[in-house]
């Protein structure tokens, strides 16, 4: 079981990369469209990019944000910043140009790698930008100059550095990453992560719970700006060994989800409930496209319906490892295994990692009863960055409060049963709104949906579902009638949804997360 203390005082996490170079430097460590990479060739792109940033003036401990695509540019600018001692922002790339110049002043970041397709939002919201002094775009094909000299291509900027750096000897408690929450609710929060929260995560999690090796090849359509995207298809398979899959199209389509997977082959998917539910919802999949590369499949971000589950298996014969984790802790801590899968649950908490169900007294509820999730962590960030309420109520000592409600069941398996804000408390009784949704999803007619609580004529709260239905369905009375029966069938009265809205789309955060908080109008 590796513990911080089992690394040593001064370790930089650029290591997780370093090591291959032993051993396998010519192995392809990156598979992408626009080129493949061998662990040999990152490192030298990663000393030439830390040369640069370095002449940039970017000292220890500062910020250097990258607005970029999933590609090679991403993933080589984080190492650099590793490398040289500094903090890797990774910023959302769906967000608007106000969002964008939040998350630069509030990281006072000095430098910016963003991609030439992104550069607009961020040329919109330039004046408002506090600390940025220098612009890297990435993907330009000729070289650029500001009339203030601040802006130059990545080519450009790396052409004449060294492919030699010494590595900053950082602390293991030395912040090396920060990431921004997906918004659900409120501001982003800035959450901040040590060197030695990578490799922890990797081996606590990655090698001794999903099995990950060094002849696996992943894949994830978590973008890496999420730690998520940047465990599961970056640091997860370079600290075993293995290769990555990048790309750089939107991952909501699902053709290009299952044309990445037939054309590199990966053995290990990442993925969001909802990008399975969008793969099943296509007639014939498993027979168009070629998954038969797959081991495992892995979800997280929310809790995965064992409809979703139970179809996935059925139409490829793969399993889905769902899980549980969050920014705070820096990747998943409850989580199903290979060997040991219940459909519907987060699994069993990840050993190295524990976990308490308490009432509002931070009392520990009985056994089946849902509660408010804690969880203990050596990866567990410190505070929120500049938002010292928040990080109060959250950061409970040695325990976090991750904001949602679990049970435990008598085999020691944890179910979701929604966020804090989220549960809904009809007729006196708490009613987890993923119970609703995951019998809904068990219709053949139900593609997504999404239950949220709404006041009736008295008004008093009650569940109402948004639904997205599967081709050849009609949006009608007769529909919504037979879907509210339904339910009724398949769980207690009090819980059933008593209005149903059809909907072409559900809201959702750029990880795939629902935004229920929309739909409560």
């Amino acid at each position: 079981m590796l513990r911080a203390s089992d690394l040593p005082l001064q370790y930089n996490a650029v290591h997780i990369l370093e090591h291959n170079l032993a051993t396998r430097a010519e192995k392809i460590a990156l598979y992408s469209n626009e080129r493949n990479l061998t662990f040999q060739q990152v490192s030298d792109q990663v000393n030439r990019v830390g040369n640069a940033l370095q002449k940039l003036g970017v000292h220890f401990g500062e910020t250097v944000a990258i607005l970029n695509l999933d590609n090679a540019e991403w993933a080589i600018s984080y190492f650099a910043c590793l490398k040289i001692g500094a903090v890797a922002v990774g910023m959302n790339t769906l967000l608007k140009p106000h969002e964008h110049a939040y998350i630069l002043n509030d990281s006072r970041a000095r430098v910016l790698l963003v991609h030439a397709s992104l550069l607009p939002a961020i040329d919109a919201v330039r004046e408002q930008l506090l600390f940025l002094k220098n612009v890297v775009v990435i993907g330009s094909s000729t070289p650029l100059r500001s009339a203030q000299n601040d802006m130059v291509s990545y080519e450009e900027w790396i052409a004449n550095e060294s492919t030699e750096l010494e590595t900053a000897p950082t602390h293991r408690d030395d912040f090396c990453a920060l990431n921004y929450s997906s918004g659900t609710t409120g501001e982003p929060k800035g959450i901040v992560h040590a060197h030695q929260d990578l490799p922890l995560t990797a081996q606590l999690w990655a090698v001794n719970v999903l099995g990950m090796r060094e002849r696996d090849r992943t894949f994830a359509t978590a973008k890496l700006f999420f730690t998520f995207g940047t465990g599961g298809n970056l640091v997860f398979p370079w600290y075993v060994g293995a290769s990555c899959v990048l790309m750089s199209a939107p991952p909501r389509i699902a053709t290009n989800v299952l044309e990445t997977i037939q054309k590199f082959q990966p053995t290990i998917h990442f993925n969001a409930p909802t990008g399975y539910a969008a793969m099943l919802g296509m007639e014939n999949f498993a027979q168009q496209y070629d998954l038969s590369s797959l081991r495992l499949c892995v979800s997280a971000g929310e809790s995965l319906p064992a409809p979703v589950w139970q179809q996935w298996k059925e139409k490829t014969g793969v399993d889905i490892i769902d899980g549980i984790g969050c920014t705070e802790i820096w990747h998943i801590f409850i989580s199903n295994s290979p060997n040991d899968i219940r459909p519907g649950s987060s699994g069993k908490p990840v050993p190295g990692m524990e976990v308490r169900i308490v009432d509002e007294n931070f009392n520990d509820v009985k056994q089946g009863e849902v509660g408010n999730l804690l969880v203990k962590s050596e990866t567990t960030a410190l505070f929120y960055l500049h938002q010292a309420e928040k990080s109060r109520r959250t950061f409970l000592g040695e325990w976090l409060m991750t904001g949602d409600k679990y049970f435990v069941d008598a085999d020691g398996y944890y179910w979701h049963a929604g966020r804090s804000d989220d549960m809904l408390k009809v007729g006196g009784i708490f009613v987890s709104p993923v119970e609703v949704e995951s019998t809904l999803m068990s219709h053949p007619a139900v593609l997504e949906c999404a239950v949220v609580g709404a006041p009736d004529a008295a008004n008093l709260i009650k569940p109402k579902a948004f639904v997205v239905l599967k081709q050849g369905y009609n949006a009608d009375a007769n529909l919504q009638d037979a879907l509210i029966a339904y339910c009724k069938e398949k769980m207690a009265e009090y819980k059933r949804p008593r209005g149903i809205e059809f909907v072409s789309e559900l809201p959702k955060t750029a990880t795939g997360k629902i935004q229920r908080f929309k739909l409560r109008g």
